[in-house]
């Protein structure tokens, strides 16, 4: 039987803070098999991970966090930084490990770290489910090599985040602290694991074809017309107020959405960057993606208040609780950190939701910049501005 629990730090001593959060984490539990941990861009993690050591040898893996993390108590944060970590204990289970640093061909890295988790996790088997984290860059090649390894297996996960979107994300496994790369849990058990993986968006009716695509992730024209000229028509905002960061912080409760092809998930393509390309032809105003897009599919320009953004999370928790048929053991809860920004001061309404929502269960809470799951028959694929919210059924 799955039993979880949640230590977390603010300790400004970084070694404290892991020997701190590995003691609570750990406490009462006989037969622990991983440790989902999360910090911030700040701390030292080579530190916390020591900390850990001292207390325990389990499998350690997450990143940084985008701000904070939410864990029952409350919001987990510090100008110094902070530490937190989920543990799993079961005897029942099996988890492999692995991880690469960034290279020239990251679908065959994507192929070695699964081959290298089915072998650290003893077997010869796929899993039954799998937890992905990556750097933002490379996420959708890292996928398609892991599946060209284990076939579709439903998975879970999020990417690094830091605090500023500034590079300084780190994803961690065991005691290895990687900038840029990808790192996967292989779960081997029984028990009943579902994810919902949702923007929960609403669609407008301002849609068009993709018609120019520079490099996966930048969105060149829609019709025909400049991707931010385009975009700037349909939100009835200015190209000029459009330009560089700015398109990050309106396009939060206004970005677009591509659907699978069954039409079950829309996944968010959150416009990071508008850019001037300096010409004078109809696509010389561009638009960075979080995520890969391809011309000739149909893309969408969604919307959300502030406010649905914070019901999105207890929405999405409720859902994920009620559709596990047994009784949940843990929840690993992947939260888009461009949504907790344009939250912001209300946050603490995020973390009254998911309290009353997950009613006792543990429960951590991740602030990534992208997002990864699936949904009913639809394969799995990485998104950003979404919700990958996880339950473990105890048995």
């Amino acid at each position: 039987m799955l039993k979880s629990k949640v230590g977390y730090s603010i300790n400004q001593e970084n070694f404290a803070a892991g020997l701190e959060i590995a003691k609570k984490a750990l406490s009462g539990f006989s037969d622990a098999k991983i440790g989902f941990l999360y910090t911030s861009e700040k701390n030292n993690i080579k530190d916390v991970v020591r900390g850990i050591r001292e207390v325990t040898n389990i499998p350690i893996i997450g990143c940084t966090s985008s701000g904070g993390i939410i864990v029952e108590d409350g919001i987990i944060t510090s100008e110094n930084g902070f530490a937190g970590m989920m543990t799993f204990d079961d005897k029942n289970m099996t988890i492999g490990i692995a991880c690469h640093e960034a290279g020239k061909d990251p679908r065959t890295i994507g192929r070695k770290v699964a081959i290298e988790a089915v072998e650290n996790a003893k077997t010869t088997r796929a899993p039954a489910y799998f937890y992905m984290v990556a750097s933002p860059k490379e996420e959708e090649e890292y996928l398609m090599g892991i599946q060209d390894v284990i076939g579709r297996v439903p998975m879970f996960g999020g990417s690094a985040a830091d605090d500023n979107v500034s590079g300084n994300w780190k994803v961690i496994c065991n005691d290895k602290i990687m900038t840029d790369g990808v790192a996967v849990a292989f779960f081997y058990t029984d028990n009943e694991i579902i994810t919902t993986f949702t923007g929960d968006y609403h669609e407008t009716n301002n849609i068009g074809l993709i018609t120019e695509v520079k490099d996966s992730r930048t969105l060149v024209s829609i019709d025909g017309i400049s991707a931010l000229r385009k975009y700037s028509n349909w939100v009835n905002i200015s190209p000029s107020n459009l330009k560089g960061k700015k398109l990050l912080e309106v396009s939060t409760t206004k970005p677009l959405g591509v659907k699978d092809p069954l039409g079950n998930l829309t996944v968010i393509r959150h416009p990071m960057f508008g850019n001037d390309m300096g010409t004078k032809t109809t696509t010389d105003d561009t638009i960075t993606l979080g995520n890969k897009v391809v011309p000739g599919t149909a893309i969408i320009q969604l919307e959300a208040t502030v406010d649905e953004l914070i019901d999105a999370a207890g929405n999405t928790l409720r859902k994920t609780r009620k559709d596990l048929y047994t009784d949940a053991a843990a929840y690993v809860l992947i939260h888009c950190g461009g949504r907790k920004l344009a939250i912001g001061e209300r946050l603490n309404e995020v973390h009254q939701q998911l309290v009353r929502e997950a009613k006792g269960i543990p429960f951590i809470t991740v602030f990534t910049f992208g997002e990864y799951g699936y949904d009913e028959h639809s394969a799995n694929i990485c998104g950003g501005l979404m919700l990958s919210f996880t339950a473990f059924g105890k048995k």
